[in-house]
């Protein structure tokens, strides 16, 4: 058997292995949501058809030809029962674009269409496009924004690194032809993590917002904006409100941005966001989660201490150390949420719950207390709570708990 056909029957292999395989749960967790063993997405999930020239006559040894890194960062929707994945996948030259994948469950067998996203291009040509957010809108459309990064015309010369962020927005019916829009304009120096409500607010499209006064640090950026614009197709935020601010010593207190559009629930709009703060090994990057009013959604009304979903585990190593993502959520029917996070910028995991789970993780976990002393407090209130049940309980398991106390 030539080099050729042995290669080719060990890729196809490896390659149906891969995107055939369940993905159960990891079991029992911690009773908000459940991780799956194994991501949905990553570069291996690519077609093979995207990397390597199968013609055995131009590429007798079945090299690649253009290679496919990572497959991370991606835009969530269900559309007739089919879940759907704009992915940020990115070759070996670090350039990012989109592509579509989609499963018939949510958790497994993910498979790429056949060609990534065609994005049509501004006046201005995106350097690099990624971590689209997909909104289906109640004016019909389904709407992608997405971080468009360019050179920044204003670097020194042989500055090959300073470069601007801005919201993209596209729009599209079916996920195959988008018709791209200009890009949001506000009074912020940079725009990443620009996320779109579904709903209008008072007759307006209202946009969550990261001001940032450069491509890396918030600098005077407070957090968690919100903003209301006439029209999507010219989109203009002139006021931006801080609805969910960054903290000192918190896991927010460099950055934090707005995952994907929240989750209309009876108690109140429901937020999975990012947030970021410093550590001795760079910037670490974990989820979280809070609530907004529904008469007015930029009025917070819960916000749980802490995180929701840190990178543990395989998650904390790749191209990013250290880095737990979201900016896809899916919601079906029956109350099921799927929350899907990339590590370490490098792969795609999903996490699933409920709405009446994370409405009760969101109402009942208390808030942040911000000094040390105080969380002892809130702790303690929580042990000797849970004392006082131990000892008239007369559940068996609770029993084992009891004995394992050190008295």
């Amino acid at each position: 058997m030539s080099t050729y056909e042995t290669r080719l029957s060990q890729l196809v292999e490896q390659q149906e292995t891969l995107l055939s395989r369940p993905n159960p749960p990891v079991e029992p967790g911690n009773g908000i949501f459940s991780r799956h063993e194994y991501p949905v997405l990553t570069e291996k999930h690519a077609p093979l058809f995207w990397s390597y020239d199968l013609n055995p006559e131009t590429n007798p040894f079945l090299m690649e030809r253009i290679g496919v890194h990572c497959a991370f960062n991606s835009g969530a929707i269900e559309i007739d029962g089919t879940y759907y994945l704009c992915a940020r996948v990115e070759g070996n030259d670090r350039k990012s674009f989109f592509a579509i994948a989609e499963s018939p469950n949510g958790v497994d067998n993910f498979r790429f269409w056949d060609h990534p996203v065609t994005m049509p291009e501004t006046e201005i040509p995106d350097t690099n496009v990624y971590d689209m957010r997909l909104t289906k809108h109640e004016d019909g459309w389904i709407y992608g924004l997405f971080c468009t990064e360019r050179k920044d015309p204003n670097a020194a010369p042989f500055d090959l690194s300073s470069a601007v962020a801005q919201c993209g927005i596209a729009r599209t019916k079916d996920l195959k032809t988008w018709e791209r829009l200009p890009d949001l304009k506000t009074s912020s120096a940079q725009q990443r993590n620009v996320v779109l409500h579904p709903e209008y607010v008072d007759g307006q499209y209202a946009l969550y917002t990261r001001p940032q006064d450069g491509f890396i640090d918030a600098g005077s950026g407070g957090g968690i904006g919100w903003g209301l614009c006439k029209d999507m197709t010219n989109a203009v935020v002139d006021k931006q409100t801080i609805i969910d601010s960054r903290e000192y010593h918190t896991i927010k207190e460099v950055k934090n941005g707005q995952g994907d559009a929240p989750i209309k629930t009876p108690k109140g709009w429901l937020h999975i966001a990012h947030g970021v703060r410093g550590c001795a090994s760079g910037l670490r990057y974990v989820i979280y989660a809070f609530m907004t009013s529904l008469e007015d959604p930029s009025k917070l009304t819960y916000a749980p201490g802490g995180f929701l979903i840190a990178p543990e585990g395989e998650e904390l190593v790749g191209d990013v150390m250290n880095v737990a993502f979201t900016n896809g959520t899916i919601v079906t029917d029956d109350g099921k949420v799927y929350i899907y996070y990339a590590s370490s910028d490098t792969r795609l995991h999903v996490a699933t719950s409920t709405i009446d789970q994370l409405v009760d993780y969101v109402i009942n976990t208390p808030a942040d207390p911000l000094y040390s002393a105080k969380c002892v407090a809130q702790r303690n209130e929580l042990i000797d709570k849970n004392l006082e049940f131990m000892a008239k309980s007369e559940n068996a398991l609770i029993k084992k708990i009891e004995s394992q106390r050190v008295k």
